[in-house]
């Protein structure tokens, strides 16, 4: 993909893996990001993909009882797997 400059603060945009064949775009002053219309259809792809699994991997509440402690602290789960790109 060709250099891009944010349009909003003109800083050159840098460019970041998107999956196994693609990349973003990224303003590194956190303005945005800028897609090929190929590299969105992946995007959405993906995105439909992790929904579409997610269900699978949640687990079932445990049972209380009076000798559990609590779980430690975990990251925050990501809303969509676009998230998963920018941590």
């Amino acid at each position: 993909m060709d250099s891009f400059t944010c349009p909003r603060c003109d800083t050159e945009m840098v460019a970041r893996p998107l999956g196994s064949d693609g990349e973003v775009m990224q303003c590194p002053e956190g303005h945005g990001v800028f897609l090929s219309r190929a590299d969105l259809g992946s995007l959405i792809e993906a995105e439909t993909d992790w929904h579409r699994n997610a269900s699978q991997q949640t687990t079932p509440i445990p049972r209380i009882s009076a000798d559990m402690v609590a779980p430690p602290a975990a990251k925050a789960h990501a809303r969509a797997w676009v998230e998963t790109l920018f941590r």
